[in-house]
């Protein structure tokens, strides 16, 4: 038993086969026998083997572990986003660990003196479902890279029902140590049954993370990182590029060497309202120019390979802080339109997203504090040569805009938001990312404005996360925000304020050279 205490490790890396349904319900019994506070057996094990949960939640870890990082010093913070901290897509089974103590501290014996003593008695059952699991030959892997509430609402806790994380299980694909067990208890035990949760809590009054869209399966994503490490050069050689060019190889993308640049073009009411240093037809002028050839979008994908789809999207119907931009109908149409796109050019190769229009940050700016709920101050950025006067009617419009909308007080989804702050390019990039990532294909992200449909696309669709890559980190103020909500790390943070999708552009043509590297790099001799 000592050995195998000594012997357990958090495992982060695990082989995508299944767990026997006996293999569980051994641990899980396992995890049951631990000591617990008045024998009061608090723990609740919530059994997560939904595709799309297990993508919501690897999404949230993304997230929280971006977040995180921006807290470090830089030095640290790089050494954090080179480690593997968890494996919930590669695992094939999630088990969240609850503690319900809805029981009066004071009713239980050894909690009216230490009432987190029913937090630790789960921990105990952790403990004991971790040694169990080595003694099985599984790995787990204890990941609380979450959000709390996000995590409690993922799972449809009730008031006075804490998770103590995410535990990832499945086969190791690490060098496991001895196996053991450890037997605690010493009263009779309810049935495990009793304490098991299927999926999560029970008559939980929240939607599922239904999903029409299939992320990579756990056998693709380590296929993907397999392939990498038989390379003749060290693992993760290419940082954050490498980890971009296993996500489009576990989406069977791994010979592909083109793509598509979809420029979106919507003319915005806003611009009238003094936010921005151009008037609104010269987004007309941009947009001629991307359609003959010579915009440093259009430019910047020639240069990467790329083709492009340029398409007027058309005007807003509203200024934002006095009515709404698009109605319901039209948002709903766009959107169906981008999808259509995004399916044909997903067909093709790689998706890069750009967008033109004047004024296009203020509304990127008011969609990005709605959907984040943050201030307009936190948000509102330069945009395309803004001053500092100008600033400050920016984010005096996007206040007013929010106020208008918030006043209503009613529930906001993420076509309602796109009705209420959107912008007809918004609604048709949000499609695009929902049909060329249900052709199972990888979209390029640029900056702000590409970023937020992409997180409005998200919203309606949880697992395209899974095909994201962030191009580029922009200078607009509410960019980085995005990009951590979106759990994304960017290829390049060289402060681009092009637009158009150039840096989507530059991103692709060195996501196209990962490629190639990956395909024509030495293996390692196998013996």
């Amino acid at each position: 038993m000592y050995d195998v205490v000594q012997a357990r490790r958090d495992v982060r890396r695990y082989r995508p086969d299944a767990v026997p349904a006996d293999v569980l319900q051994r641990i899980l019994q396992a995890a049951h026998n631990a000591p617990s506070v008045g024998h009061s057996q608090p723990w609740r094990f919530i059994v997560v083997t939904e595709a799309a949960t297990r993508e919501r939640a690897a999404w949230m870890a993304d997230s929280a572990r971006l977040t995180q990082a921006k807290s470090m010093d830089p030095e640290s913070a790089r050494q954090l986003l080179d480690l593997q901290l968890e494996g919930i897509r590669e695992a094939p089974i999630g088990i969240v660990v609850c503690c319900d103590r809805r029981a009066p501290a004071a009713g239980v014996l050894g909690r009216a003196t230490f009432d987190d003593s029913d937090m630790w008695s789960c921990a105990c059952a952790i403990q004991n479902l971790w040694l169990a699991a080595r003694a099985e030959g599984l790995g787990v892997g204890w990941v609380t890279l979450f959000e709390r509430a996000e995590l409690a609402q993922l799972m449809g806790l009730p008031d006075g029902v804490e998770s103590l994380g995410w535990l990832c299980v499945g086969w190791p694909d690490e060098r496991p140590p001895s196996p053991g067990l450890e037997r605690a208890g010493w009263s009779r035990r309810r049935d495990v049954a009793d304490v098991t949760i299927t999926e999560r809590w029970p008559d939980a009054d929240v939607d599922r993370p239904v999903s029409r869209l299939r992320a990579p399966s756990a056998r693709a994503v380590v296929g993907a990182r397999d392939a990498a490490d038989e390379l003749l050069t060290p693992p993760g050689s290419l940082g954050e590029l490498d980890r971009a060019v296993n996500k489009i190889v576990a989406l069977g993308h791994g010979l592909m060497t083109t793509g598509t640049l979809v420029v979106a073009f919507g003319d915005h009411p806003v611009a009238d309202l003094g936010v921005t240093a151009y008037d609104r037809k010269v987004g007309y002028d941009v947009l001629a120019a991307a359609r003959a050839g010579s915009s440093v979008g259009v430019v910047a994908a020639r240069s990467a390979g790329l083709q492009t789809e340029t398409i007027d999207c058309g005007q807003s119907a509203g200024d934002l802080i006095n009515t709404d931009a698009l109605s319901l109908a039209r948002v709903r149409d766009l959107i169906e339109q981008g999808e259509t796109v995004g399916r044909r050019c997903g067909a093709m190769g790689l998706v890069a997203l750009g967008e033109i229009g004047m004024g296009n940050t203020t509304v990127a700016a008011a969609l990005t504090a709605m959907m984040l709920h943050l201030s307009p101050a936190e948000v509102v950025g330069l945009g395309a040569g803004s001053d500092t006067a100008m600033m400050a009617t920016k984010i005096a419009v996007v206040e007013r805009a929010l106020h208008r909308v918030r006043s209503v007080g009613t529930p906001h989804g993420p076509l309602e938001t796109l009705v209420n702050m959107g912008g007809p390019e918004f609604a048709f990039l949000t499609g695009v990312v929902l049909g060329a990532t249900a052709a199972g294909q990888v979209v390029v992200l640029d900056g702000l404005a590409t970023s937020i449909c992409a997180l409005l696309a998200a919203e309606i669709e949880p697992s395209v996360t899974a095909h994201l890559i962030a191009g580029q980190r922009s200078r607009e103020r509410g960019h980085a925000a995005v990009l951590t909500k979106l759990g994304l790390e960017p290829l390049l943070d060289i402060r681009i304020r092009a637009g158009e999708g150039a840096g989507a552009c530059l991103a692709s043509g060195l996501l196209l050279s990962g490629l190639r590297i990956r395909r024509e790099v030495a293996r390692v001799a196998r013996s």
